[in-house]
């Protein structure tokens, strides 16, 4: 039994499993507005279910693609595929799983979510080479996150609704914005590897800007989901609050010092994620 949980521990490291939290509570929050309330506990599980299935799939699939280059990166060479510790084909059977589970998922919820997730899959498949050829990467990655969202949104409704692009487009500036900070970790090995990425185009200082100004725009794609669904005062609480959370942020990161770049990309985005649904579900339930 010790040896299954070690190995099930390996995985979950390798698809870094409590960053989860990231994308999860903006479906949620889509669920919530799209449901005009709590979602059934049906609708909840298969959503959750997709959710945890899709990205545990992009998260595998993105390992094996990248396993020489993670091997060659002094800070990622200690991850499970390079260090020999989880196996090629193991890696395979894993990702085969988690998006076998997402589209069980989907048929569970409506057709219109079984007919989109092979395209689901397929952006985050696109994702993993991207950053071979193109800055606009961190860009690619938020579009596949934004279908957390918009997932939800159609595994409640059982249809695509305009409306609730401001909130996707959101998650996609969200994204960008958090990933080009990440992305600061490796600007002389991309540079060397010839991999891109803002940073390693723009040089750490207008990178900060590139983030900053993502996330504004982020910030206020979220206002502006709040006035089209005229959600309450618990929702722009919680808006004050997230603004509190990204300008905590981006002072925590300096072009002369990085060092507190991993409070800046874990802690703060998990809660900026969290803030919004708890605080629209606050709006629901009050």
């Amino acid at each position: 039994m010790s040896a299954v949980l070690q190995k099930v521990s390996l995985y979950l490291k390798m698809i870094k499993f409590s960053h989860s939290i990231f994308a999860l509570p903006f479906a949620f929050t889509a669920a919530l507005i799209a449901a005009s309330g709590v979602p059934s506990f049906g609708q909840i599980l298969w959503i959750t279910v997709a959710m945890v299935g899709a990205r545990s799939g992009a998260m595998g699939l993105n390992r094996i693609i990248d396993r020489k280059i993670d091997r060659d990166n002094p800070r990622t060479a200690g991850r499970e595929i390079p260090k020999g510790l989880i196996k090629i084909s193991e890696a395979v059977g894993f990702v085969i799983l988690s998006f076998g589970c997402m589209i069980i998922a989907a048929f569970m919820l409506n057709p219109l979510c079984l007919i989109l997730s092979p395209i689901a899959i397929g952006v985050l498949f696109l994702y993993s080479f991207t950053k071979r050829f193109t800055w606009t990467a961190h860009f690619v990655l938020g579009l596949a996150i934004s279908a957390a969202p918009l997932g939800a949104w159609i595994a409640i409704k059982g249809t695509f609704d305009p409306a609730i692009l401001p909130l996707a487009v959101a998650v996609i500036f969200w994204l960008a914005g958090f990933d080009v900070l990440y992305a600061l970790q490796d600007v002389e090995f991309d540079t060397k590897y010839g991999l891109f990425s803002i940073p390693r185009k723009f040089g750490i200082g207008k990178s900060l800007l590139f983030s900053r100004t993502f996330h504004a725009a982020a910030y206020g794609l979220l206002v502006l989901n709040g006035v089209l669904f005229r959600l309450g005062m618990p929702y722009w609480l919680g808006m004050i609050v997230t603004a509190g959370l990204f300008l905590y942020e981006h002072s925590l990161v300096k072009k002369d010092d990085l060092s507190r770049l991993d409070m800046a990309f874990f802690n703060m985005n998990g809660y900026i994620s969290m803030t919004v649904f708890l605080f629209t579900l606050a709006d629901f339930l009050i």
